[in-house]
């Protein structure tokens, strides 16, 4: 009797833990091109960042960790964003929403980092962002 209650609760384990795989696999290849692309964002970021870094004051660990720490955060915000998309029909503006603000805030601190690592020249840099706000002016 008791090798019938293990085997039971070993199959009921292994299916469920299975049907959780199998459903995050989907959410996951069915928007890889999102994943992608904030991961992408996410860690060329961190590598300017960590060149400009070791430019300045040399290389920190802490702060290269912290590249993970943002990535592994984004993934599980984005992961659950596809799953509220995914639940609730009228909810499918929801990831653009959350993630483009994220991405544009992060590409510009990649175009930042880059420049202070040198990889980019500051006035190239400035005129860059100059051409994103034309409202405000021309800068002196």
């Amino acid at each position: 009797m008791k090798t019938n209650t293990f085997i039971l609760s070993i199959t009921t384990t292994t299916a469920t833990m299975s049907f959780v795989s199998s459903y995050f696999f989907h959410i996951y290849m069915g928007n890889i091109e999102q994943f992608l692309a904030l991961l992408s964002v996410i860690f060329i970021d961190g590598f300017f960042g960590i060149l400009a870094g070791i430019k300045r004051e040399g290389f920190q660990t802490r702060r290269a960790v912290k590249v993970l720490q943002r990535a592994v955060t984004w993934i599980g915000f984005l992961t659950v964003i596809l799953m509220v998309e995914k639940g609730f029909a009228g909810a499918a503006w929801m990831s653009e929403t959350i993630v483009i603000p994220f991405i544009v805030l992060q590409l510009m601190s990649a175009l930042k980092n880059a420049s202070m690592a040198g990889f980019i020249k500051a006035e190239l840099l400035n005129d860059l962002l100059d051409r994103i706000d034309k409202h405000k002016g021309i800068r002196k």
